[in-house]
């Protein structure tokens, strides 16, 4: 019997993964990304980057139309649905965070729910679990074709690349295509992929989650209607290889005992809107400013001379200076001086008055940044300690190794609905967001995912949302 190609695998292991596969394990934790991702991303309607995205999308039209998240009568061409709705998730950087590194869910869910309300079959819930799963799987078989993709990234931002892989994936099941559709939609996706780093730290990047989750809907879509690409675009260097230098694909196996790498591999759930690596950060500073209190009684910034970071290395995540809230999101040093200043980081922490203080400026003007040669770029791997001295020759430092939050160091289930509570009640009504609590806690038992809409559509000021629309 002739072996299967790599990609011819990965068609075959989309079309034939069922229901039946999906492990408690892997629901449970399927259904937190879910509620995380709806979370963040009514939260994130309300950013000045999703607003300029909405306002260009309004200009397509066509019969097909879905529900953009957080608005209570304004739809979209699917496309542009799942494009506008997945730049909400990421807008702010509060969405979760993998191992190899990318953000998963982003940019799977927006085109899937964006498909669901346009297909006749009326997909339920377990339909939806399976198909996000489906494209979560593959996101995560294509990370570990690579040793570099365990660190963070520096030459491309990861979800652009595997993420669009994942939401074609996603797309494909949902729709029910063939093996061999299923392998094209990865190879038309495939040339879609790509967003370089420079652009982190600035409005595009949340068009990386937008863009992925789009494009890999177009891909399942064109592959539908019989659109070819590469059959062998996973085999090759030149194919998907391109993205890493040291690319070494496997097959993929949906037969037997299946094992899902989310089994293995939980997720990272951010508790502030920022990078991931500023979860460690913030921690740090925290426990060293209370650790300063304990001693002084207070926190005066004019004793302090100096405030050390050792940090792994990382190019785009060392911002000393930053004026933009997505520089903020990105600076190891706004962030630590952040929670020292306010004892706290919040998503106000990230507004303008906040970031263009003068005694926050004066504070990051006394911040030194080390990178040890044992703190590793790796988000398994990586601590930061922060030192704090004081004018009177005093040092006080901490050191955080696991945030909370993180894989090793789960958010439990309340705070997980406290945090999607806290982000979705900026948008919705009360109803609205008991409902999709409701929905995503029962997802398995649903009979129409499409239900989902309709919760996320029930906002709290009608009136507000049209001026948030208006926003240039």
């Amino acid at each position: 019997m002739l072996r299967k190609g790599i990609t011819e695998s990965f068609g075959a292991a989309i079309h034939a993964l069922n229901t039946t596969q999906l492990t408690d394990g892997v629901i449970n934790r399927s259904k937190r990304m879910m509620l995380d991702t709806l979370g963040v991303g009514l939260l994130g309607t309300r950013t000045a980057v999703f607003n300029k995205a909405l306002t260009y999308s309004q200009l397509f039209t066509c019969e097909e139309r879905s529900s953009v998240w957080g608005k209570s009568e304004m739809n979209l061409p699917p496309h542009y649905t799942a494009f506008v709705n997945g730049i909400a998730v990421h807008s702010m950087d509060f969405d979760d965070t993998w191992h190899p590194a990318t953000h998963p869910s982003g940019a799977v869910l927006p085109a899937l729910l964006a498909l669901a309300e346009t297909l006749p079959s009326r997909p339920s819930g377990l339909d939806l679990l399976l198909a996000f799963n489906v494209g979560i799987e593959v996101q995560g078989r294509l990370m570990r074709f690579s040793r570099e993709a365990y660190n963070i990234p520096e030459r491309f931002h990861p979800p652009s690349v595997v993420g669009v892989m994942g939401s074609a994936a996603a797309s494909a099941k949902l729709l029910g295509l063939s093996p061999a559709q299923c392998s094209h939609a990865l190879a038309i996706a495939a040339s879609s992929a790509g967003a370089p780093l420079a652009n982190a730290a600035t409005q595009t990047k949340p068009l990386h989650i937008g863009n992925a989750a789009r494009r890999g809907l177009e891909a399942a879509q064109l592959a539908q209607i019989g659109l070819e690409g590469n059959p062998a675009i996973l085999d090759m260097h030149h194919g998907f290889g391109v993205y890493y230098k040291d690319y070494s694909p496997s097959a993929m196996a949906a037969s037997g005992a299946f094992k899902w790498i989310l089994e293995e591999q939980d997720v990272a759930f951010k508790r502030i809107p920022a990078h991931l690596g500023m979860h460690w950060v913030v921690d740090a500073a925290l426990a060293a400013r209370a650790k300063l209190q304990n001693t002084i009684g207070s926190f005066d910034l004019s004793q302090i001379r100096r405030v050390t970071l050792r940090v792994p290395p990382s190019k785009y995540v060392n911002c000393p200076l930053p004026v933009t809230e997505h520089q903020a999101r990105h600076s190891f040093q706004f962030n630590a001086c952040s929670a020292l200043l306010d004892d706290k980081v919040s998503v106000a922490s990230f507004s303008e008055a906040h970031i263009s203080r003068p005694a926050l400026r004066e504070l990051l003007s006394k911040v030194k940044v080390e990178t040890p040669p044992d703190n590793q770029p790796s988000f398994d791997k990586m601590y930061c300690e922060v030192e704090i001295e004081t004018e009177q020759g005093h040092s006080h430092a901490a050191r955080c190794d696991t945030f909370y939050g993180h894989w090793r160091k789960p958010l439990s289930q309340r705070h997980l609905v406290e945090k999607f509570s806290v982000n979705a009640s900026s948008v919705l009504c009360t109803e609205g967001v008991e409902g999709v609590v409701e929905v995503i806690g029962n997802i398995e038992r649903v009979t129409e995912c499409s239900v989902l809409a309709l919760y996320l559509r029930m906002t709290s000021n009608p009136q507000e949302e049209l001026h948030c629309v208006n926003i240039q």
